[in-house]
């Protein structure tokens, strides 16, 4: 790949369990347009996409799972244990990534693009580069991670940890190293000094959100936000999620908030995020001295534009009980009541599993029409 004219992109990297994927959730919360090439390269290999039949001549039909879908897990299990067949695996895949993310890159309308990926270093995605940023843990912390988040064994975190490139090697070829093993307050601010010398690099006008809606205007929340967004959270889910500024900064590191204001008052928030080309708005609260078909209609608007700007295929909204009781009024907004296995798309199927919260209904909108894999 060749640096596209026009933008500044920034190559993000690190082992399994070091926290790039936040890294890059803060850079997208500064202005960055971010890609998850990892995700990509599972998208590459799914049924109906270039990659799926290649890797089943390869590796055997064995790895269909009962959806008809290659089965994640087991090819894992296989590639993982095996050099020649992991090299193999990525002969196959890091082509169609590549060819994604250039795609992705050009329509970007943000200066800055992130590519985060673990094998970048090693793949075609590092020439399109300006600089090179990598994220450090200790093992110890990334065995930690692995055994809690994933729910891995110690020795299974082990394997994967030592199946990659030593650490050292990747600081090495970086410009920046955001060492990820204190808060998430530690890490914001690396993020923000890191982020503040590409901005020096180009020009770049912060982009200040506030979306006219009469007396309803939309915000978008900022860290320094965070002991008002948890208040809000806390008091109308009535104590059902007591939130702490803390909690609230953890969770800037998968979605963003947009904050809903009227006469100058905090009342409403959802909570948000586009990950692997799927909008999912996982919280979503509401005063009720508001109008919420007025105000529902407000906070939607912004997560589908906002959503838009990061080339969302698909919209998906989980409102609480008394907000989905509404069918018109999500009738009108364009969306209909689903359920994961109704979606069809694989992506968009792992999507509402993976994000649904309990207690909640799932609303869809498919946002367009093309499919970030078909041009290839």
């Amino acid at each position: 790949m060749s640096k596209p004219t026009g933008k500044y992109i920034i190559g993000l990297t690190g082992n399994i369990a070091t926290g790039k994927s936040v890294v890059r959730r803060m850079l997208e919360h500064l202005g960055a347009y971010t890609i998850d090439a990892d995700s990509l390269g599972h998208r590459a290999i799914a049924k109906g996409a270039p990659g799926y039949q290649p890797v089943l001549d390869l590796f055997g039909k064995w790895l269909i799972g009962k959806d008809g879908e290659i089965d994640r897990s087991r090819l894992a299990d296989l590639v993982f244990r095996d050099p020649v067949a992991l090299e193999q695996l990525e002969d196959i895949v890091h082509p169609l990534v590549e060819q994604a993310v250039d795609i992705f890159i050009r329509r970007a309308r943000q200066k800055v693009v992130v590519v985060e990926a673990i094998k970048l270093l090693e793949s075609g995605l590092k020439t399109s580069c300006n600089t090179i940023w990598v994220t450090y843990a200790p093992e110890s912390i990334q065995v930690e991670r692995l055994m809690r988040k994933r729910g891995m064994s110690r020795e299974q975190a082990l394997e994967r940890i030592h199946a990659q490139l030593p650490q050292s090697e990747k600081i090495a070829a970086a410009a920046v190293v955001i060492r990820n093993s204190g808060s998430y307050d530690d890490l914001w601010k690396q993020v923000s000094e890191a982020w503040k010398q590409v901005a020096a690099l180009i020009d770049l006008t912060p982009e200040v959100l506030e979306t006219p809606g009469g007396e309803l205007r939309v915000q978008l929340g900022r860290p320094r936000d965070s002991k008002a967004i948890a208040e809000l959270i806390t008091r109308l889910s009535k104590g059902h999620r007591e939130m702490t500024a803390e909690s609230v900064m953890e969770a800037f590191g998968e979605k963003a908030y947009l904050m809903l204001h009227s006469n100058g008052k905090l009342v409403g928030l959802a909570g948000w995020q586009v990950e692997n080309l799927v909008a999912r708005t996982t919280d979503l609260y509401l005063d009720s001295s508001l109008d919420a078909t007025a105000a529902l209609k407000v906070l939607v608007n912004e997560v589908e534009r906002a959503s838009a700007e990061l080339q969302s295929e698909a919209s998906l909204i989980f409102p609480p009980a008394d907000l989905a009781l509404n069918n018109a009024l999500w009738t009108q907004l364009g969306y209909e009541q689903r359920t994961p296995q109704t979606l069809g798309v694989q992506a968009w199927q792992e999507a509402a599993t993976d994000s649904m919260p309990k207690g909640t209904a799932l609303f869809f909108k498919q946002m367009r029409r093309d499919r970030i894999l078909r041009p290839i």
